[in-house]
């Protein structure tokens, strides 16, 4: 029999992106998928800014920029009115990626199977897992290769990242509530005439939506509309490009016209949670923890997420400095933000496709009205934003989040996410975020060089897992320090300091501040740490 430290089986976006989390912290997974080659279509399409931030410590998200499409615009076509309207213009001083970047799931997929395999990690294709009986500190999968070859093998710990009708998730019990909305919707993959390629597209209309997303590959747009409730076409027919032409007449009124199709299809969507997100040794992620519409691009960027947020706690239980504990906190911080998104975006589809006579009128002629009006109020606006990028997503009342004494009574809490913001380091310009990239946790120890003498550091024995640095207004530093210099105090202001003020803030490997307080006392944050991360001698826990 095989062993393994994490089994995780489906190599989708989810997948990929937690094995190169694990390989970056040395942990060596397994990965299968039961699909012969990665995607091809473009499915997802979209990621948020948030989810640029996560994956950026993977070394991938110039990548995923550089062959992506930004879009900072939607244009939104009514009946004799056309709206265009910026996308995430407000509320995003603090993020670097201030856009929605276009790229199809064919893409995202093969720029993270590049860098897991640069790991040294290696997707195993075509083996799909038979069963899965679950121990109480270990799983035993039985996997079949192609071929038919059958393998046992026993896994510390099995990650479900395999969608939406997740083997993984049945064979532990875990339930799947939900159910399958009745309408069906036509995807497709072609080049458009007629659409400015610097936005994206939405037609408004009482039959429901049309919308365009610019992709670059594998073709120039992505096409979803709704067929009309009475269509009889059942989900599974074939679809052919003059059908498709024929239902964007419809919204067009030809306007638009279709070419060199690479993928057509018709399709159900479902919306569904998993009742909890682990079982013993054995978690889901991903679609196969949440399945929903897709408005607001949210499906495959909350299961990237997921992945980075187990990840790093999987690789510090393993390694052998994280209490096992920390693992509980998985389910606690993510299903939240499943439960939250799958109501978000339930919401969109009723509002985008209902049949209802006040929804199709709403659609059509009072939505387009007071679209122009809403978008000058700044405030709903840039919370509007932040949600959707998913830049506000926080985890205050997780057991990982502390404020200690004397904490900033302004700024981000613990829980919250890390803001970004101009620094200096060594010289160059650089960025928070990017100084603080490393995969690892980092503290940030904030304010005059007068608050830490030169002999504060961190307890013995963490030297190999946190990161220190100094963020100071002042450009002189203690010997050995790495020093980020923030010369006018615009950082320190988005991190609720003042100039003069001393604070020390702890952050994770997945870039949300987990301990914080006031002061050069650094006692709090000694129990925090004895309580998450034990200091004995592990090995392989440093980070790559």
């Amino acid at each position: 029999m095989a062993t393994v430290d994490v089994l995780i089986v489906g190599a989708g976006p989810t997948g990929l992106a937690l094995a190169a989390e694990l390989a970056a912290f040395g942990v060596r997974p397994r990965i299968v998928d039961r699909s012969e080659d990665r995607a091809r279509e473009s499915r997802a399409l979209a990621i948020q800014p948030r989810t640029l931030e996560v994956l950026a410590p993977l070394g991938v998200t110039d990548q995923l920029v550089a062959a992506g499409n930004p879009a900072v615009q939607l244009t939104m076509h009514a009946p004799e009115r056309e709206i265009t309207l910026p996308l995430f213009d407000l509320g995003m001083a603090d993020t670097a990626y201030s856009y929605l970047l276009f790229l199809s799931q064919s893409e995202t997929e093969r720029i993270l199977g590049e860098r897991l395999a640069e790991s040294g990690v290696a997707v195993e294709r075509g083996v799909e897992l038979v069963s899965l009986q679950l121990g109480d500190d270990a799983a035993s999968a039985l996997l079949r290769h192609p071929g038919g070859r059958e393998e046992r093998v026993e896994a510390r710990y099995v990650v479900g990242c395999d969608g939406g009708r997740s083997t993984v998730r049945r064979s532990a019990g875990i339930g799947f509530s939900g159910s399958t909305y009745p309408q069906t919707f036509v995807l497709a993959d072609v080049d458009a005439g007629g659409l400015a390629s610097d936005s994206a597209h939405a037609y408004l209309s009482e039959r429901g939506p049309l919308f365009f997303f610019p992709l670059r590959t594998p073709a120039p747009w992505r096409l979803i509309a709704m067929r009309a409730p009475d269509d009889p076409t059942p989900p599974d027919a074939p679809l052919k490009l003059a059908e498709v032409q024929e239902l964007v007449d419809k919204y067009t009124g030809g306007a638009v016209r279709l070419s060199d199709p690479v993928w057509m299809t018709n399709f159900r969507l479902h919306h569904r949670a998993a009742v909890r997100y682990r079982s013993g040794p054995v978690f889901v992620a991903g679609d196969a923890a949440h399945v929903h519409s897709p408005a607001g691009a949210q499906g495959m960027n909350t299961g990237i997420q997921d992945a980075i947020n187990l990840g790093w706690k999987l690789a510090g239980v393993l390694n052998g400095g994280m209490d096992p504990a920390i693992l509980d906190t998985y389910h606690t911080e993510r299903a939240p933000v499943g439960r939250t998104v799958l109501r978000f975006t339930d919401r969109a589809f009723r509002a985008a496709t209902s049949t209802r006579a006040p929804y199709r009128f709403a659609r059509s002629r009072i939505v387009p009205a007071v679209l122009p009006w809403v978008a000058r109020l700044r405030g709903p606006k840039a919370y509007a934003f932040r949600m959707i990028s998913e830049l506000a997503i926080r985890y205050r009342n997780s057991p990982l989040s502390a404020d200690g004494p004397g904490a900033p009574r302004r700024g981000p809490r613990a829980g919250d996410r890390l803001p970004d913001g101009p620094v200096i380091r060594q010289g160059t310009e650089t960025t928070l975020h990017a100084a603080t990239s490393q995969p690892g946790w980092h503290l940030l120890l904030c304010g005059p060089e007068s608050a830490w003498p030169a002999e504060s550091q961190l307890p013995d024995g963490y030297g190999d897992t946190i990161c220190l640095h100094r963020v100071s207004v002042a450009s002189g530093a203690a010997s050995g320090r790495r020093v980020l210099q923030d010369a006018d105090g615009q950082t320190l202001r988005r991190l609720g300091l003042r100039p003069d003020a001393a604070a020390h803030l702890l952050i994770r490997p997945d870039g949300y501040i987990g301990y914080r307080a006031g002061g050069a006392d650094l006692q709090g944050l000694v129990g925090y740490l004895n309580r998450w991360l034990p200091r004995p001698a592990r090995t392989g826990s440093r980070p790559r």
